[in-house]
């Protein structure tokens, strides 16, 4: 069932999927509300920095162009009346510019309800695209497409999240103890205007989570409705150099996952070869042998399928514990390159230097003299 603004339809009170696809890049979230039209508390916000509230019941993936919310009607606790699904754009941008927006629940593999907004003439940076409702016991979902003034902090504000808006720094230190009831929106985004940030020296930085996703297509939960019957496999790599002067490649190709605990203390984690995890790829970094690494140059290749980098809108994610998300998109692509070579993590004097770099190479051989890493290269395969 298509809605227009205002109106709504019933939804069976189970585990439903809530689709939010756009044009361009947005960030997606999730309010859980009470009787007031407020949250209790911090928990009860699903976002990138927050991906899954306090009991499970909402939990948030990102496919950039596409976010899925993953929510459980039945197991929601008894005094919760509304959950609210919201936008708020990238980079200054406004509602119109996005191209598209559009929300879709879904009971399996079967749409029970959607709606489209009218972008045109919207100059909201903020949207409330709708909720689920309690109706005598019964769940319900509206299609609101309410524009809201301000970006992601005002609307968190809206619906009693209390949030931390201490301005942000050029360099990322180890935050203080937090307020009670504080919430930190903070998001890094690397681009060309900001290509490198350096998170401050520690002795442990922890699991350090480098995630590579691209556009799914709305049909299937991979990218093959984008190409063709033969689909993409989109892989992620590092080239890694320890302070020994040890190197060594990490990618599927050639089956050299690494090893998280012993050198070079990098681990591919696992191989998406078909698109269907939801969560793309990982790469992990062990951040407690952080003095053993010297740097880790990150780079995604095609191996299979057609190359196509303005239509996978690929974007990785580096995740350190205790610092606001590190993002960069695979922008400005060279279609007859199959090889993107994206961010370094760079030692410095124990500090993590991520910079941005986004260069295009036949492979990783060119890729390699132009850096400079000096590895002997042969065919291989997966």
């Amino acid at each position: 069932m298509t809605l227009t603004p205002g109106g709504n339809a019933p939804v069976p009170s189970q585990e439903l999927r809530v689709h939010v696809i756009s044009g361009a890049p947005v960030d997606a979230s999730a309010f859980r509300l009470f009787a007031n039209g407020k949250v209790h508390g911090d928990a009860d916000m699903v976002f990138y920095g927050q991906p899954e509230n306090d009991d499970s019941t909402i939990s948030l993936v990102n496919e950039n162009l596409r976010a899925t919310f993953t929510v459980s009607l039945n197991q929601l606790k008894p005094d919760v009346e509304k959950v609210a699904f919201t936008v708020t754009c990238d980079g200054g941008q406004t509602i119109s510019a996005l191209r598209q927006l559009s929300i879709g629940i879904e009971k399996g593999a079967t749409t029970v309800a959607s709606g489209n907004v009218e972008l045109t003439g919207r100059q909201e940076a903020a949207l409330i695209l709708g909720e689920f409702y309690r109706r005598n016991g019964e769940w319900k979902f509206r299609f609101i497409a309410q524009g809201f003034n301000g970006g992601l902090k005002p609307l968190a504000e809206h619906f009693g999240v209390n949030v931390d808006d201490a301005p942000a720094s050029p360099v990322v230190t180890p935050p203080p103890a937090p307020a009670a009831n504080k919430i930190s929106l903070s998001k890094v985004s690397l681009t060309k205007e900001k290509p490198a940030i350096s998170l401050t020296k520690r002795d442990d930085f922890g699991e350090i989570r480098i995630n590579l996703n691209w556009h799914r297509d709305s049909g299937h939960s991979g990218v093959l409705g984008l190409f063709g019957s033969k689909g993409i496999d989109l892989d992620l790599g590092a080239f890694v150099a320890l302070q020994d002067g040890d190197k060594g490649v990490i990618q599927a190709l050639g089956n050299a996952f690494g090893d998280y605990h012993d050198a070079p203390y990098v681990q591919l984690k696992g191989d998406d070869r078909t698109g269907d995890i939801s969560e793309g790829e990982w790469l992990h970094i062990n951040g407690r042998a952080w003095k053993h690494i010297h740097e880790v140059l990150i780079y995604a290749f095609i191996y299979k399928g057609v190359p196509s980098w303005d239509k996978t809108d690929g974007v990785v994610t580096v995740h350190v514990p205790d610092q606001p998300p590190i993002e960069t998109r695979l922008t400005e692509g060279e279609n007859q390159r199959t090889l993107c070579a994206i961010a370094r993590l760079v030692n410095e004097n124990g500090s993590i230097k991520v910079e941005r770099i986004n260069r295009y190479f036949k492979n990783q051989s060119e890729m390699d003299r132009a850096f400079g890493w000096g590895f002997r290269w042969s065919a291989g395969s997966k």
